[in-house]
């Protein structure tokens, strides 16, 4: 049976302000980045077949600095 991994995305500028975020774009702040880096370095060797996020800036930069740091994709 396949793994389901749920990764929430890294701490976004408006998180680190203590401002409600909804649905506006706001990018990750430098800890969201490491954050996002960390946690693609837990999923170093794992075969991830999809990959799902919403077209906000912070849940695709988390998508994108995980899969690098777990060395998948391009």
């Amino acid at each position: 049976m396949p793994d389901l991994i749920l990764l929430r995305h890294g701490e976004s500028q408006w998180n680190l302000e203590n401002r409600f975020t909804g649905w506006v774009d706001v990018p990750l702040s430098p800890r969201g980045e490491a954050e996002a880096r960390a946690a693609g370095e837990k999923l170093r060797g794992r075969k991830i077949d999809k990959l799902y996020t919403s077209m906000l800036v912070r849940a695709t930069e988390t998508a994108r600095l995980a899969l690098e740091a777990a060395g998948i994709g391009p």
